[in-house]
């Protein structure tokens, strides 16, 4: 049974930094797209960053050069450094992954097979 649990969220002034991390267990998960997703209030769930089995981050271009999205296969963790926070990052902050293997991380909620239960980020 996979489980993904995040972590590091929390409120900070604009400006700021905040590492988000994402435990998994229950498989072998660094074959696998990872994924950070976000939804804010009145909004749909968006795509931050993902990052494929080789490695490889894309990243939405609101967040581009100011988060890094890593992995540490020993410890089965994904994590999400966000640095320069401005108000507009607030949201649920999700971490998600892909049970099957794909050359490209897809960049749509909906093709993630599990989730975590979610970690507030507020940025004021």
């Amino acid at each position: 049974h996979v489980q993904l649990v995040e972590s590091g969220g929390g409120s900070v002034q604009a400006g700021g930094s905040l590492r988000l991390s994402c435990s998994a267990s229950g498989w072998f998960y660094s074959t696998r797209c990872m994924g950070w997703f976000r939804k804010a209030p009145g909004k749909e769930r968006e795509g931050v960053a993902s990052i494929d089995s080789d490695g490889r981050a894309t990243y939405t271009d609101d967040v581009k050069g100011r988060f890094t999205i890593s992995k540490d296969s020993a410890k089965n963790t994904l994590y999400l450094q966000m640095n320069s926070l401005k108000p507009e990052d607030t949201a649920i902050y999700y971490c998600a992954a892909l049970s099957r293997f794909a050359y490209v991380c897809p960049a749509d909620a909906s093709d993630y097979d599990y989730w975590g239960q979610g970690t507030q980020v507020t940025v004021s």
